[in-house]
């Protein structure tokens, strides 16, 4: 099952008292907030959650799959997500927890 950001909007909002729309103009604000960072180059370090970057790709020949002609691509900037040690600690915990109790339903 996917969580879409509608989803997050009315668990925060449920868990806070603020209204949707509030909640979702916080999200909104959040998400916007990572990419400015990130178009100015910046990195972001949340302690606990990890840390987006911007990863820059050289530029390359590449090859046309259809005619096989070399097509030069000019270098790229991606942005990047790297997982603290306590998130993932957290979701293996969680998962294996989950794992451990489906693989032995109660009788």
């Amino acid at each position: 099952m996917n969580v879409t950001k509608a989803d997050i909007v009315d668990k925060i909002a449920s868990e806070t008292g603020l209204t949707k729309l509030e909640t979702k103009a916080v999200v909104d604000g959040f998400l916007l907030s990572i990419i400015d960072a990130l178009a100015e180059g910046k990195r972001i370090e949340l302690r606990g959650f990890g840390v987006f970057s911007v990863k820059s790709r050289k530029p390359r020949m590449a090859r046309n799959p259809r005619t096989g002609d070399p097509v030069p691509l000019e270098e790229r900037f991606i942005p990047a997500f790297k997982v603290s040690s306590e998130f993932q600690e957290k979701v293996h915990e969680k998962l294996r927890t989950k794992g451990s109790q489906d693989s032995h339903p109660s009788a």
